[in-house]
């Protein structure tokens, strides 16, 4: 009797141990029956992408920890649940269209103060019940991505497509997905980040529900047709070695769509049918892909609408043959007149925003596969400067990032407020209805 009185208190501890473990799995964000679950509940949502969130929460240079708790507040506010957060910055700075300080100034070697601004950024989000969307590479120059690996790989100088044109750009990082060393290296990044411990926390990353998904890369592309199998080869493999470091969290490819598939509908459902895949992603910019002219954002919405319509209808199709939930994780729509200025009208894209925000309100009554979206982006309560009163001359570098600006929610390589979504912008209103619908 005595030994059983002893091994009475180890077993309730060990139950315990085991109830808070499950009530833990349970937070976790998981697909069952092509519905994302998370604590025994469908979970359909509207997001932002808030690409620079490690950014702020770090103590050194570009940090501001007490903007980042007021940011995540009024997106707590406006009912946003799923933030979109690149976990990269790849080289090094004084490159004009690009951020800073940058993540790993060089293969292997971090950033210590960034990395430990993520670690208090999954801790704040972690605390609101908030959901983040990890990427770990991004396509674009606007952070290093691609062509800085190439570049560490030996592969000369980069062309920059703001600077250089799109041809050149386009040709050089098509050599990416079939480059070795580039392969390597991009898969000890990945094993660095997902087998990560959080500094402050204690937490392994891969025991934290806070992660929604760890995401392949920003709109990764195979830059060419003869590029496509290896395109898709490098998906899958980036997919397999996430879910061997951590088994707990969803894996997504963060792709545009067909439009980033070199037009092939195919291979965008041949990466996406992984099983290691969980879920799928397209991106939607109605001026970027010339649905709409520049000169008239406002008077065009009703097409812009249409095609991305048309867009979301092509991708459901794949997401049914394959049972997985569609997510729209990038759209925008600029301010009228192409303005920067915070007091431009923004009636076009607020009612481009309540049309998409509606398909994901429409498949959350219904339990359809059609279940979240992000908006491109929050840029909150960042002040751009006097030049935000100003109309965006062409293309001029002027109305890019510098270093010390505020970070918007607009890459470096764009001009400043053209799409964030300010915290005093109307579109807030369409941002928040979701929860009323």
């Amino acid at each position: 009797m005595r030994f059983f009185s002893w091994l009475l208190p180890l077993f309730l501890l060990i139950g315990s141990a085991a109830c808070s473990r499950n009530a833990a799995v349970d937070d976790f964000a998981r697909v069952e029956n092509g519905q994302f679950i998370i604590d025994g509940k469908p979970y359909y949502f509207v997001g932002a992408n808030f690409w620079y969130g490690a950014l702020l929460a770090s103590e050194g240079e570009g940090g501001d920890i007490a903007r980042l708790r007021r940011e995540l507040d009024n997106l707590e506010e406006l009912g946003v649940t799923n933030l979109r957060i690149l976990v990269g910055g790849e080289g090094e700075g004084g490159v004009p269209v690009k951020f800073e300080p940058l993540l790993q100034p060089s293969p292997g070697v971090y950033n210590d103060t960034l990395l430990r601004g993520l670690d208090r950024l999954m801790v704040m989000l972690g605390e609101r019940k908030m959901k983040a969307v990890l990427y770990l590479n991004n396509a674009w120059e606007w952070s290093g991505g691609f062509i800085k690996y190439l570049e560490w790989a030996g592969a000369g100088k980069a062309p920059l497509p703001t600077l250089a044109g799109w041809d050149a750009f386009s040709e050089y990082v098509s050599q990416y997905h079939k480059n070795d060393s580039c392969r390597v290296m991009f898969e000890n990044h990945v094993r660095f980040i997902v087998s990560r411990r959080n500094s402050i926390s204690g937490l392994p990353y891969k025991d934290d529900p806070a992660i929604f998904s760890w995401q392949i890369a920003n709109e990764p592309r195979p830059f060419g047709k003869d590029n496509k199998e290896a395109f898709a080869r490098w998906i899958g493999g980036v997919a397999r070695l996430i879910k061997s470091l951590d088994p707990n969290h969803m894996v997504s490819t963060g792709s545009e769509g067909v439009i980033g598939c070199e037009g092939d509908i195919e291979l965008y459902e041949q990466i996406h049918a992984f099983p290691e895949i969980d879920y799928l992603n397209i991106h939607i910019w109605p001026h970027t892909w010339r649905w709409v002219p520049r000169e008239d954002v406002k008077g065009n919405v009703a097409t812009a609408i249409a095609k991305a319509n048309e867009y979301i209808d092509l991708h459901l199709e794949v997401a049914k043959r394959l049972g997985k939930p569609l997510v729209i994780e990038e759209f925008g729509y600029p301010r009228e007149d192409f303005s920067v200025s915070k007091s431009s009208a923004l009636n076009g894209r607020d009612l481009f925003y309540k049309a998409i925000i509606s398909r994901v309100a429409e498949g959350k009554k219904s339990g359809s596969l059609m279940a979240g979206c992000n908006f491109w982006a929050w840029g909150g309560e960042a002040v751009t400067g006097a030049r935000e009163a100003i109309l965006v001359p062409g293309t001029s570098t002027e109305w890019f990032w510098k270093r010390g600006d505020a970070f918007t929610g607009d890459p470096a390589h764009e001009p400043q407020g053209l799409y964030s979504v300010f915290a005093g912008d109307s579109t807030c209103a369409a941002i928040r209805f979701f929860y009323y619908l």
